[in-house]
């Protein structure tokens, strides 16, 4: 007989390594249009690498990668690659020589720089006619009624939640200024076969997740995660996860 006084898993409960364990890595598509419209491919710098989910996609068309990040716990998780070097260091002050880079990219990041001052770094450290792209991925789309389900929690229960930033993210980094010569960018998108505990885990990295809990309201995230559980079925059944990308991609 089950034990009714034992405790509903906690889906959100994925401690410090979960941003490495779910957040999705792009696409190959993405790199390589990247090092197309390069000038060169001796340096890529990323900058607000995270655990690498970009950088290590550019290592496979580039010389060297610099992967940068202010926080040493993203690096510490950061998959090695020999053409990768990893190190801690702010967007608005980047260790890195001038005039060297080919491409500076900032992938899920750039919605928390001092703009001008990082773009201050960017034309510092580029080669003439480098490339600077500004890589984001949107909201995610699920199975239609798991989608919907997800959409009022994204949008109701958790919006007051967000920070202003992520208002950035969610229109492609439409309203962001972008001083360069623009280019166009394919359309692309992150796909992925996802468990309920894949997918729970992605949410769980986000910002406005920990500011739910922090502000006690555990129940909101308690409630979508039962009722979500409900809606998929079998928790091992992986189910289609879609992200749009979006790039701001220009040339100095």
């Amino acid at each position: 007989m089950a034990d009714d006084t034992t405790p509903p898993r906690n889906w959100f409960d994925q401690g410090g390594e979960a941003y490495a364990r779910f957040r999705p890595e792009y696409p190959a598509e993405v790199t390589q249009f990247l090092a197309s419209v390069s000038p060169g491919r001796a340096l890529a710098v990323d900058v607000g690498c995270g655990n690498g989910q970009l950088t290590g996609h550019l290592a496979q068309h580039f010389d060297k990668v610099l992967g940068l990040d202010p926080s040493a716990d993203q690096i510490t998780h950061a998959t090695p690659h020999p053409r990768v070097e990893y190190g801690c260091a702010a967007a608005e002050r980047l260790p890195v020589v001038d005039h060297s880079a080919d491409l500076i990219t900032a992938a899920q990041a750039a919605h928390w720089f001092d703009l001008p001052r990082f773009y201050e770094e960017v034309r510092r450290i580029a080669v003439p006619h480098a490339v600077v792209a500004l890589v984001s991925y949107g909201v995610l789309r699920l199975d239609e009624g798991l989608d919907t389900r997800f959409r009022h929690f994204y949008w109701q229960e958790i919006g007051p939640y967000w920070p202003p930033e992520r208002k950035l993210v969610d229109n492609g980094y439409a309203d962001l200024p972008f001083p360069f010569d623009e280019l166009a960018a394919p359309v692309l998108e992150i796909c992925k076969a996802w468990t309920l505990e894949e997918l729970l885990g992605y949410i769980s990295t986000w910002s406005a997740v920990r500011n739910v809990r922090e502000a006690g309201r555990e129940s909101i995230l308690q409630h979508f995660a039962a009722d979500l559980a409900q809606l998929w079925g079998e928790p091992a059944l992986r189910r289609e996860v879609r992200w749009p990308i979006n790039m701001r991609v220009g040339r100095l």
